[in-house]
Parts: structure tokens; sequence; C-alpha cells
């Protein structure tokens, strides 16, 4: 129970796909026009990370070394193709808001890493929740961009209008300027409080934008960056 709950916070939080790694730029920034086009999004590839991480730890075993990126992406792949359908199928408004960022979701940094750097080195139970886990925090990181954008680029939050009529929209919240913007100022929020909490002295080790890069004193052993330090330093022992 308590690796689960340390998976799910670790995406959520220690962790997250977009204010922390900041991976998964692309549709982080082009399809938060609105905080439903970021939530359908987010859920979307949560879903298909779940599984995709479920399967390659099933299969981990027994796919040669050699061709186990390629094999991911046919697992990845499939998860994206059966999504799109029923998106499509079912949610039709979103599938043509989202468009091609779904079939896209096949090549997301984000999907791929987690499948190399813990899927593919973990038992099946802890994979499930650790793309449970990085799926909720890219979700949450989409909807709060979304929201926001679509608050101050048309007055309304998930379609419901809570401006009062004579407020001005400003819509260039709503084109690919304000994604920018938006993403910067909410990155920056996270690092104040980080350094808020530093002063006040706090651990806040565990909060930051991107890598350090100090992978000697680096802890996480998922991180790519920091397996190939450890290579080399084997390499010159």
């Amino acid at each position: 129970m308590s690796e689960i709950k340390s998976r799910l916070v670790n995406g959520l939080f220690k962790e997250n796909p977009t204010f922390v790694l900041m991976l998964g730029m692309c549709p982080t920034l082009a399809v938060t026009t609105s905080a439903m086009n970021g939530l359908g999004m987010g859920l979307t590839t949560m879903v298909v990370l779940a599984l995709s991480n479920m399967i390659i730890s099933l299969l981990r075993n027994i796919i040669p070394n050699k061709v186990r990126i390629p094999a991911f992406i046919v697992i990845i792949a499939s998860f994206v193709t059966m999504m799109e359908l029923l998106l499509e199928g079912f949610v039709p408004s979103l599938y043509d808001a989202l468009g091609i960022y779904i079939p896209l979701i096949v090549v997301n940094c984000i999907i791929l890493g987690r499948a190399e750097a813990y899927a593919s080195k973990n038992p099946i139970l802890p994979s499930l929740f650790d793309g449970i886990g990085m799926g909720l925090g890219f979700s949450f990181a989409l909807t709060c961009i979304g929201a926001v954008r679509e608050l101050i680029g048309s007055g309304k939050i998930f379609g419901f209008s809570v401006m009062p009529s004579s407020y001005v929209p400003c819509a260039i919240f709503v084109m690919a300027p304000g994604a920018f913007f938006v993403l910067a100022v909410l990155t920056a929020l996270q690092n104040k409080i980080k350094i808020a909490g530093e002063k006040k002295g706090k651990d806040m080790s565990k909060v930051g934008s991107g890598c350090s890069e100090d992978c000697m004193n680096c802890g996480e052993e998922g991180c790519g960056k920091r397996k190939f330090y450890d290579t080399d330093v084997k390499e010159e022992q």
C-alpha cells in the first residue's frame, strides 16, 4: 500500500510531468485552450500511460532488450488507437477539439519515458499506479493551465460563464502566446512556494521545476540522466 501511495504522490507532486519534469510540452501548450480540453487530454493520456505501463511490466522479461523501444511503441500505439476510436465514438466533441494530438500521444515522451525508466524494471502493480500517478499529475497540470487560459481568455471555466458581463476577455490567452505565459507563471509560482518554504526551514527538496542535473547527489533511480551517469561512473571504475 505504501508503494502504491508513493507512486501516486510521485506523479502528482514530486515528479509532476509538466511543472517539474517539463515533459509533454507539445500537448500542454497546444490543447489547453480550455479546462475541458486539458482535462480530456490528461485523462486520455493517463489511461494510455497506466495500461501501457501494466502490459510492459508484464512482458518485461519476455521482450528482448535490443527491440524493447519498438516493442514499447507498438504497445503504446495499440492503446492510443483504442482510445482514439472510443473518443470518436462516444465523445465526438472532445475528439474534434483534440484532433491530431490524440494519435501524437504515441510519441509523448512521458509515456515512453515511464515505460523505459520504470515499467520495464518493476512489478505490474507499482507500474500500473506509477502510470496512474503520472497521468493524474499531467491531467492536473493541463486542467490548471486550461482553466486559467479559458478564464482570462473568455471569462468561462468548463464552458460556464463566471466573469461579470462587463468583463472584456483577453483573447491572447486562448492563443499560442497565452499558453507560454500561463505555463511560465504557474511554474514560477511553484518555485516561489519552494523558496518560501526553504526560508521557513522546511524540506522543499522534492519540489522543483526541471532537472537540477546534479546526478552525483540525485536519488532518482528512474531518471534517464542519472542512469547514464551511473553507467559512466562504472566504466571509469
